[in-house]
């Protein structure tokens, strides 16, 4: 990273950060260009270890090109603030951020539920009382992250 002191590397900061985000994007391996989507997400880590939950469809170009290549790399940030200097003439952006890399698998049919709960959980809902039923037409996949960084513009006021 070319801005060490903008850095993250403590684990736990950059799950911190994560928690915050309400999007995270993914990018597939494409034929000629890579195949990049914002989806929504559910997080657990079990010792230091992060899995990524995402649901869609049942069937897409996502789930083509994961079946082609399952690595992935991903991307994610928030705490977004213009700070502008009038006397500077200058502007700037405050953001914390992590990317990252890893595999994507399929959730079995017995692990969805709990992972759906996972995806409604980070955004508050721990007890969504979602049908049952819906399952049956809902694609869940997980991303294994294999590594990631984290980083973090914050302006000294």
């Amino acid at each position: 990273m070319r801005r060490s002191d903008r850095e993250v590397t403590d684990f736990c900061e950059m799950v911190s950060i994560m928690e915050k985000c309400d999007v995270c994007r993914i990018a597939l391996h494409d034929a000629e260009y890579p195949y990049i989507l914002p989806i929504n997400f559910g997080m657990e880590i079990e010792n230091e270890q992060v899995v990524l939950y995402f649901h869609g469809a049942l069937e897409g170009k996502k789930y083509d090109l994961m079946e082609k290549d399952n690595r992935v790399s991903f991307e994610m940030d928030c705490e977004h603030h213009l700070v502008t200097s009038e006397e500077k003439g200058s502007c700037t952006m405050e953001y914390e951020s992590v990317i990252g890399r890893g595999t994507m698998e399929y959730v079995p049919e017995e692990e969805k539920y709990d992972a759906l709960v996972c995806l409604m959980r980070h955004y508050h809902k721990e007890d969504f009382p979602f049908r049952k039923e819906v399952m049956a037409q809902t694609k869940v996949f997980r991303l294994i992250v294999q590594e990631m960084t984290g980083k973090r513009r914050k302006i000294k006021k």
